[in-house]
């Protein structure tokens, strides 16, 4: 695990405004797009942010935590320069809602190596499960307001 922040220091991700949480999501995935509509839905305090991982911030956070931007298997959440990833992710995006999110920390009842499992099977294959989609050609202004682009 990176240390908080430790993005700040490195070269290749270019500065960005990380007051608040942003979660970082395939912008070409159905499952993805409907995750990113899941995040606007729960969260009511218009907190979070979203960027597609084809940006180019996108592709620079992900090379950071050493995940694939060309393939990304998953997603992951910046929140007060901390990353949290895959099925973890969910559950801090429950805790971080409040609400209805609550019930997204469920995926805790897993063991940790369980999750990652589970969450691997399901994002390698999100394509062929789900389909394509396009987060960013979702018509809400509010929705639009969220997404971070080049």
């Amino acid at each position: 695990m990176k240390a908080p922040y430790s993005y700040h220091t490195d070269p290749a991700v270019p500065a960005f405004d990380d007051a608040g949480p942003i979660a970082f999501m395939d912008a070409d995935c159905a499952l993805c797009s409907h995750g990113a509509r899941m995040i606007h839905w729960l969260d009511r305090q218009d907190a979070f942010r979203i960027c597609p991982v084809q940006t180019q911030l996108g592709h620079a956070i992900l090379h950071h935590y050493n995940m694939s931007a060309e393939d990304p298997e998953s997603w992951l959440i910046l929140d007060q320069g901390r990353m949290y990833s895959d099925l973890d992710a969910l559950a801090y995006l429950g805790r971080r809602t409040g609400g209805w999110g609550h019930f997204l920390r469920i995926v805790l009842i897993f063991p940790k190596p369980l999750r990652d499992w589970m969450y691997t099977r399901v994002a390698r294959n999100r394509y062929a499960l789900f389909g394509r989609g396009d987060m960013c050609a979702l018509p809400d202004p509010a929705f639009q307001r969220r997404l971070m682009r080049d």
